[in-house]
């Protein structure tokens, strides 16, 4: 039996030399995924440095978004530094010098 593929439904039809419908939604899904999960990572952050320097969750944001641009460092990646030296006291040096010269300009 052949099977006519414009009699498909779109999400089975793949388009030559693409991603089928299905592979780009499972990429979509992921990439949110992702988005999701750095998110509620600097989110945590912003917390640590609000209670470390004594600042607004708005100013914490600009300290971690600064510390990120002095370091060139993802900010995604300077959240996940700062939420695990919260719990472990330890912190990359370039990351805990420029934080810290952020907190002190901060106050």
């Amino acid at each position: 039996m052949h099977c006519d593929p414009q009699s498909l439904p779109s999400a089975a039809q793949e388009p030559a030399g693409g991603l089928s419908e299905i592979e780009e939604l499972e990429t979509e899904i992921a990439q949110l995924k992702q988005a999701v999960n750095s998110h509620a990572v600097i989110d945590q952050a912003i917390g640590v440095v609000v209670t470390q320097g004594r600042m607004t969750p708005d100013r914490a944001w600009d300290v971690l978004r600064e510390t990120s641009m002095g370091t060139n460092i993802k900010l995604r990646h300077v959240a996940e530094m700062v939420v695990t030296g919260g719990v472990t006291g330890d912190l990359v040096a370039d990351i805990r010098e420029e934080l810290t010269r952020r907190l002190n300009t901060s106050r």
